[in-house]
């Protein structure tokens, strides 16, 4: 497994060693002591798997209080995975970036506490599967608004899909007292 460059600082982009043949792929998914050599030296708490289908937009979430750090990958299919620094005291504060992950390279996405996170599926279906920190806490989660025009986040056009919750997040800029000293 390697990592590659990322521009937002706490962002780690995995490329694992895929190897395949006539038969298929093997591929391993979490090695702690790989991931802890490239930086992530996480506990992961509970693994969580979502399917969803072309146009599905799901984000921009996070969570207070010791928040919740994420190993997000594509299982099945395609999507294109965005994480929005909401780290007050960080230089790329409000700033995004965007990643592919798909059943093809097996890249995946390590999101630490402090930002937030969101995925849009860009194939016909999609399984994502993700490793967290910390065990979920509904009065925990919060989220910023998916199309907030001050993070800027360009995601393909698409005829969306999202929750009657994520059509109602808040921007970056009304929460931003809020947050806490990640």
């Amino acid at each position: 497994m390697r990592s590659i460059p990322t521009r937002l600082a706490g962002l780690v982009h995995l490329a694992p060693d895929v190897h395949g043949d006539e038969r298929g792929f093997f591929v391993e998914t979490f090695r702690r002591d790989a991931l802890e050599a490239l930086g992530v030296a996480e506990e992961f708490v509970q693994d969580n798997h979502s399917r969803s289908r072309r146009g599905t937009l799901r984000g921009m979430h996070f969570q207070v209080g010791i928040g919740q750090g994420k190993l997000v990958r594509a299982a099945r299919g395609t999507i294109l995975d965005v994480a929005v620094d909401i780290r007050r005291a960080s230089p790329t504060y409000g700033s995004h970036e965007a990643f592919e992950l798909d059943d093809v390279s097996h890249h995946q996405l390590y999101v630490p506490v402090g930002f937030a996170h969101g995925f849009l599926v860009t194939s016909d279906e999609a399984d994502v599967c993700y490793k967290v920190t910390s065990y979920y806490d509904p009065a925990a989660e919060r989220g910023i608004a998916w199309n907030d025009p001050a993070v800027g986040i360009e995601w393909p056009v698409l005829e969306l899909i999202l929750s009657a919750r994520d059509r109602e997040l808040p921007t970056l800029a009304a929460i931003e007292s809020t947050l806490p000293d990640w």
